[in-house]
């Protein structure tokens, strides 16, 4: 990426960055806590997102780079569908829902954004 030289830098970084702040937040609220198995799902696809944007960036190759952040914005989709199972089944308010939802959907838009500009370049 011209004029960037760390992933830390990528906005898109930052927004996923944030998006799991915010998931480890929510998931440690008592009534979340104890549904282990959602807890470690929606976990782990938040973190596939930071973590996805930084090993693509890292392999130095604009293919690769665009590849991983596909997987990225797929794995925002993700984390948005968990926040969906856990709205309904009570664990989230509605302001904490929106929230969450508006930040995984940053995020998504922001990576989507990247990976057009990527793409031009491979």
């Amino acid at each position: 990426m011209a004029g960037v030289s760390r992933f830390e830098e990528l906005i898109a970084w930052q927004k996923s960055r944030v998006l799991v702040r915010s998931i480890y937040e929510i998931t440690r609220k008592p009534e979340f806590a104890n549904d282990y198995a959602l807890v470690n799902q929606i976990r782990r696809a938040a973190i596939s997102i930071m973590s996805n944007i930084a090993e693509g960036f890292e392999r130095g190759s604009p293919a690769d780079f665009h590849r991983f952040l596909v997987i990225a914005k797929a794995s925002c989709a993700e984390v948005r569908c968990q926040l969906y199972i856990a709205s309904d089944v009570g664990y989230l308010t509605d302001e904490e829902f929106q929230l969450l939802m508006s930040q995984a959907s940053e995020a998504a838009r922001v990576i989507g954004g990247l990976r057009v500009s990527v793409e031009r370049r491979k």
